[in-house]
């Protein structure tokens, strides 16, 4: 074979883009790159569908993010919300207007990788990767990345997209550091008929009795999803909160068809989103949510856009310019998914400390009703809330002064006690050494 022949070879073995992972960040992020008219391979290490412990509501955010002709696979269509906390205080609010719906995760991925298939993108499943390598024997040369499969296989790209969930190995590579982890317990439990009846069209929100704590009810056909998620360390007393949930709800004579549990982690602020010529997504970037730990739409969004920067990384010629689009893209995530990450951590921390208020705004203050309606439709956003309502910025703007108030009080203790500690060494050496003296 003629040299010639082997470089030709050597560049259909190499593809356009490489995503790991075929959840919904994967799926859309090959999708983006398939439709630009590159060469992408999606890689899973299960077969499809798999189950995924999620509560499965889409909200307007996820659903103005699917590709075009995507017919979601409904279980239900939501127009009601029973709010409560910690089981007291139940009040439902209703709308004329679908809020939301629910579908199961393992017809709704398969769909997403239905449609990044008919766009062009090849799937293998069943494939585990071990690692990436930018440098080294392994890399014929700086615009390749080598995606190590276990059992040894290499495979080549001009870009990878890590989408392989919250303990992501490419996350590992890149650096992803995590700031907030918490623990998702969920029981999928099939129910009579008359049972499903009265649920149809309506879930149920309770705010927990673990600082930061909630649970859900998703009713889907004859099976309800029902879930507690709280900050990870308090496995004991989140198990004990859906046992005592379940059983309040009058479900606990029904058996779960499947009980599992997911941590969800959280990016930290200064978290990279790339390294090289391999983009983050999704669960493995940490992109959720903080408050509501929604990762759905986050991994949606955040997957198109790595698609579409995967696409320009591919292109690029040189380091120089795979950073330029690398950064672009960490801009991209940044500058929309970023904002709303930021107001959902003020959220959060006030919600921690007030869960009353949060409960009585929602089901007895209009405007805070319409700010939901309006965040689950997709026609608002919680960094739009925060800009557009005088009250909500002034509320987070008194939780932050005072979250700074007492980071102030905790400096000032901590320098206090350095102080005295070090005037209890000074006085220390002053009677050593003065002892000392006493004996010559």
């Amino acid at each position: 074979m003629s040299s010639e022949n082997s470089s030709a070879d050597d560049v259909r073995q190499v593809w356009d883009v490489v995503v790991v992972g075929a959840g919904p960040a994967g799926a859309s992020a090959a999708y983006a790159a398939a439709v630009a008219g590159r060469r992408v391979l999606l890689l899973e290490k299960a077969e499809l569908p798999r189950y995924k412990t999620c509560g499965g509501g889409i909200i307007g955010p996820s659903r103005d993010s699917l590709p075009p002709g995507f017919d979601l696979p409904f279980r239900d269509r939501v127009y009601a919300v029973t709010f409560s906390n910690n089981g007291r205080f139940t009040r439902t609010r209703r709308s004329r207007r679908m809020l939301f719906g629910l579908i199961n995760r393992p017809e709704f991925d398969q769909q997403l990788v239905e449609h990044a298939q008919k766009a062009g993108a090849e799937l293998r499943t069943g494939v585990t990767v071990q690692r990436v390598e930018q440098h080294g024997s392994a890399v014929p040369d700086r615009r390749t990345v080598a995606v190590v499969l276990q059992g040894g296989e290499t495979v080549l790209a001009r870009a990878v997209v890590g989408a392989d969930g919250s303990a992501s190995r490419i996350g590992a590579h890149v650096g992803v550091k995590l700031d907030q982890v918490d623990l998702g317990l969920e029981a999928e439990i099939p129910v009579p008929e008359t049972v499903a009846e009265d649920w149809q069209g309506r879930v149920l929100i309770d705010w927990g009795p673990i600082p930061g704590s909630y649970g859900w009810v998703f009713p889907k056909g004859d099976t309800l999803t029902v879930g507690v998620i709280s900050a990870r360390g308090e496995g004991a007393a989140t198990k004990r909160y859906l046992e005592e949930f379940i059983g309040r709800l009058g479900l606990a004579g029904f058996e779960p068809a499947i009980s599992s549990g997911h941590l969800t982690r959280c990016r930290a602020d200064d978290s990279p989103l790339s390294r090289g010529r391999v983009l983050m997504c999704g669960d493995a970037a940490g992109l959720l949510e903080p408050w509501t730990r929604e990762g759905i739409s986050f991994a949606l969004r955040s997957g198109r856009l790595a698609g579409e920067w995967a696409v320009r990384i591919a292109e690029a010629n040189d380091a120089v310019d795979a950073r330029r689009q690398a950064l672009n893209y960490a801009f991209a995530v940044k500058a929309g998914l970023g904002v709303e990450m930021s107001v959902g951590k003020r959220m959060l921390a006030l919600f921690e400390k007030r869960p009353g208020i949060f409960h009585a705004a929602l089901t007895g203050f209009r405007p805070a009703w319409r700010a939901f309606t309006d965040i689950t439709r997709g026609s608002s956003s919680l960094g739009e809330l925060v800009r557009s309502h005088p009250m909500a910025q002034r509320g987070l703007n008194a939780l932050d002064r005072r979250q700074a108030e007492a980071e102030r009080r905790e400096a000032e203790a901590e320098a206090a006690a350095e102080r005295r500690e070090a005037g209890a060494e000074r006085r220390e050496a002053d009677a050593e050494s003065g002892g000392g003296r006493g004996e010559g």
